[in-house]
């Protein structure tokens, strides 16, 4: 797994050996990305469920402002930073080891608000809905925020209120729901 584009191009990035996790391969996040535009003017980017922290790391690399990244798992976290490291640009990214509803709670408690979202948690359904309208209430998006969930195929997710569906795109057994927040 690398880095596609941008910045930091063609950095291979480290990834947790275990059966918990899930990097999203080259070829989604490739797709993905071309999804959402390409390159990015700024921004703050949320990757809430980290893994190796390729998605957010992907999005600096294409020219977000910033990102955090997150996750339950202490093994993953340490990828993560051994990532971040690879960028040589630490101060562009924080990580964080917390479950997902913590996570959300103390970075509403700092005032943080974020135009990216990427969501990839282990129990799709139930929590995606729970993410994103914890995501909501706490005011965590900015104006026209994108989410984006990514999940196995078989997975349904239901209309999520204060989110439009924009697109969702079939990646071999990988489906990529694109969401805006919608406007109040």
């Amino acid at each position: 797994m690398r880095i596609i584009s941008g910045k930091y191009a063609k950095r291979n990035l480290f990834t947790l050996k275990s059966q918990k996790t899930r990097p999203t391969s080259d070829k989604v996040k490739e797709s993905l990305f071309n999804s959402l535009g390409q390159f990015f003017a700024g921004g703050q980017v949320l990757d809430l469920y980290g893994g190796s922290g390729a998605l957010g790391i992907e999005a600096v690399s294409r020219g977000c402002d910033h990102a955090v990244l997150n996750d339950v798992s202490r093994a993953a976290v340490a990828i993560i930073k051994k990532n971040v490291a690879l960028t040589k640009e630490a101060d562009r990214f924080d990580v964080t080891n917390m479950p997902a509803k913590v996570a959300l709670k103390v970075l509403a408690q700092k005032g943080r608000k974020f135009d990216l979202v990427f969501l990839d948690p282990p129990y799709a359904k139930q929590q995606m809905v729970k993410d994103m309208t914890a995501m909501k209430q706490l005011d965590l998006l900015n104006d026209g925020a994108l989410v984006v969930a990514e999940t196995d195929d078989q997975t349904d997710l239901p209309a999520i209120a204060g989110f439009d569906l924009l697109k969702e795109h079939h990646l071999g057994k990988t489906l990529v729901r694109f969401y805006r927040k919608a406007a109040e």
